[in-house]
């Protein structure tokens, strides 16, 4: 792999955000959707091979246990029984990321994903049961080097909010199987897939004040 199309590739990656969209994950993944600048001879856009992933999910996430509508701290995850959130959360990242990497053929340039875990707010009792919610599932996003660890870009921040069911609808929702650990799963699936193909394209627009909360 020539420097030049790495270089090409990383700035794509941290440079421009998308103009649209993309409509279907069926090719190699691509920095960006718009076409690569003429280097030399070389006119397309250098693409990805994800060959590693690497989750991280800081002991200095907060967690909280309190049945409250909005509970305080980083970490707020009831699905799972009682024990290490920071372990539960981990596991669901490295499935929704793993899924949605599977989907993505082999591009030229070998990175490893790291994602470290900011923020995963899913919902209390109360919330799930009542009013619903947000799930807030943010995490820093880097490339790195897959050999040495290096990191190949800045980390970037991806807020990969949406809308949690509650009350009737959460019940029939889980009666279908769609349960927490699985929306969240399926969205982290295909966050990783548009954030790879198009950096910046993920929306946390129209998801109301405790969506603006989030963001805080």
């Amino acid at each position: 792999m020539k420097p030049i199309r790495l270089l090409a590739a990383l700035a794509l990656f941290t440079g421009v955000a998308a103009c649209a969209t993309p409509e279907t994950v069926s090719r190699s993944v691509m920095i960006d959707n718009v076409s690569a600048p003429t280097l030399g001879t070389e006119t397309a856009a250098p693409t990805l091979n994800v060959t590693g992933l690497v989750v991280e999910v800081p002991r200095a996430l907060r967690v909280s246990e309190a049945n409250l509508f909005y509970p305080g701290g980083d970490i707020v995850w009831r699905e799972d029984p009682a024990g290490d959130r920071h372990e539960q959360v981990k596991a669901i990242f490295e499935a929704g990321m793993e899924q949605g990497l599977a989907g993505l053929p082999q591009g030229e340039i070998p990175v490893r994903l790291h994602v470290e875990v900011t923020r995963f707010h899913a919902l209390s009792e109360k919330a799930r049961y009542t009013v619903g919610g947000v799930h807030a599932v943010q995490f820093l996003l880097t490339l790195q080097d897959p050999q040495t660890g290096r990191a190949l870009t800045e980390p970037r921040l991806v807020k990969a909010d949406f809308r949690a069911y509650g009350g009737r609808t959460a019940m029939e929702a889980e009666a279908r199987g769609e349960t927490q650990k699985f929306r969240i799963t399926q969205r982290l699936a295909s966050v990783i897939q548009h954030e790879l193909l198009a950096p910046g394209s993920t929306s946390t627009a129209g998801l109301g004040l405790v969506g603006a909360l989030n963001q805080l």
